[in-house]
């Protein structure tokens, strides 16, 4: 089976105040519902209050990143499923849950993983 991301950035999620506590219940029912059907791998919120750093293989610890995702942040969902077909569908399902459109993107297939 393929591993897929489902993702949105923060500015996608534009909600008042009042919708939020809806969204965060819709949201989490859908993963209730992944989990219950065995396609969850996991997922969460990039936490945007702690900034990014860069670790060599050195162990030697830099602030930033690289210039390509200094704007990484938002949803972020991996579910393992049989077919493409399904990840739209549970795209679907969490656009409806947080009221934004997502992005999907299969993981290259890896044995190991």
């Amino acid at each position: 089976m393929t591993k897929y991301l489902i993702s949105f950035p923060s500015e996608a999620m534009a909600l008042s105040p009042e919708d939020f506590q809806a969204v965060s219940d819709a949201s989490h029912a859908v993963v209730q519902e992944a989990k219950d059907a065995g396609v969850w791998v996991f997922g969460g919120g990039i936490d945007e209050t702690v900034p990014p750093v860069m670790v060599d293989g050195e162990g030697t610890v830099t602030e930033g990143t690289y210039p390509q995702t200094t704007q990484l942040e938002g949803g972020y969902t991996v579910l393992e499923l049989p077919s493409r077909e399904e990840a739209v569908e549970w795209a679907r399902k969490i656009a409806v849950a947080c009221r934004c459109a997502q992005e999907l993107r299969a993981f290259q297939y890896d044995p190991e993983s």
